[in-house]
């Protein structure tokens, strides 16, 4: 490895030990029904957001919501502290598209149609209130 991109390796992993996030990997469910369920936290108070996924009725919150539980608990490990309420927000929630299963379905005259069983990656980063407000003074 050059000199150069071990620098900005080193980079890479410095920054990530500063941000706590959680990744959720190969998840099996289309990646437009996640982003509907993504797009209804991203920004929020990470408690408001548990209460949001909890009475939330798509399939994709209960997976939503345990991979919030891990990012709040990857926080409080890096922080050795509880998060209180108020404090953490969701910074970023991403959801990107995973392998695609291709299959066959008989179709009449001896046809066949494909079927893509689609899959996902979310990965969300918390952060907390007070670090913006640091950052914007």
């Amino acid at each position: 490895m050059s000199a150069r991109k071990r620098i900005s390796a080193e980079q890479r992993k410095q920054e990530r030990k500063e941000v706590s996030f959680a990744v959720l990997r190969n998840v099996p469910s289309s990646p437009r029904k996640m982003r509907y369920v993504a797009d209804m936290v991203r920004g929020m108070e990470v408690f408001k957001a548990l209460g949001v996924l909890k009475f939330s009725n798509k399939e994709a919150s209960a997976k939503v919501e345990k991979l919030l539980l891990s990012a709040i608990a990857n926080w409080e490990q890096k922080n050795e502290r509880k998060a209180e309420t108020g404090e953490l927000y969701i910074k970023t929630i991403s959801v990107d598209e995973g392998a695609t299963l291709k299959r066959l379905r008989p179709a009449p005259q001896g046809r066949g149609y494909r079927i893509r069983k689609r899959s996902n990656h979310v990965t969300i980063v918390v952060d907390t209130f007070k670090k913006e407000e640091q950052e914007q003074n």
